[in-house]
């Protein structure tokens, strides 16, 4: 297959070693060379088989508005857009694009995701979250936190969840999910230690939205099991 990895960042960066090594063939743009989404056109797009984002959000919505607007398929593991996410997924349906999007692409922690659901089904019990990741990571709580939350609250309608959001250095993404009564707590915990597990998620992701033969918009939580 052949993937277009839109930013060449750390993670970026991964993601392009990860796919070639998986024996894709790769093309890369950094965000100075596609800004608003210049580079994003149907002859660059031609014999594409899948876009990879991991640049900023607004660089996110604009790679995805042009991406989608061909009719062509985007992965996106920027976070930080999500109040545009029904825009985008309209933009999907009316134009024949696809998009598999998600909070996060490590299989780890879609493990996290599934635990807390369950976590959440414990009566008596206070619950909260703390994320620590890199100083450079622009949104605060992280996409992930937030997605735990909306997990718990799901389960849980009206719970109050704090959640408390700390930047260190290069951390590479640590969240903990705790319940706390008054006779005990317990924990989960989901510590990454390299970008390397979200890299290997986005680009099996992008494999499995390359082989869709309908257009549509997926979230990786819900398609992980299929990889």
């Amino acid at each position: 297959m052949l993937f277009l990895i839109l930013g060449k960042g750390k993670t970026g960066s991964l993601v392009a070693e990860v796919a070639a090594e998986r024996g894709h063939s790769v093309r890369a743009l950094e965000i100075h060379e596609n800004r608003g989404a210049s580079a994003l056109t149907a002859p660059t797009l031609a014999g594409v088989d899948a876009v990879i984002d991991f640049t900023s959000p607004e660089s996110a919505v604009e790679n995805m508005r042009a991406v989608l607007s061909l009719g062509c398929r985007i992965v996106v593991g920027t976070t930080g857009w999500y109040a545009q996410l029904d825009d985008l997924c309209e933009l999907a349906a009316r134009r024949g694009g696809s998009i598999l999007y998600g909070t996060n692409f490590s299989i780890g922690v879609q493990k996290l995701f599934r635990l807390t659901a369950e976590l959440a089904k414990l009566e008596g019990y206070a619950f909260s979250i703390t994320e620590t990741h890199h100083v450079t990571k622009l949104d605060a709580p992280s996409g992930t936190a937030l997605t735990l939350k909306e997990i718990i609250q799901g389960v849980r309608p009206g719970a109050d969840i704090d959640i408390k959001s700390h930047r260190i250095a290069d951390a590479k993404g640590e969240h903990i999910v705790k319940a706390k009564s008054e006779v005990d707590e317990l924990e989960l915990r989901h510590d990454a230690f390299s970008r390397r597990g979200f890299a290997i998620g986005a680009v099996r992701g992008a494999e499995w939205l390359a082989q869709q033969k309908k257009p549509g918009a997926w979230e990786f939580r819900e398609i992980f099991d299929q990889l």
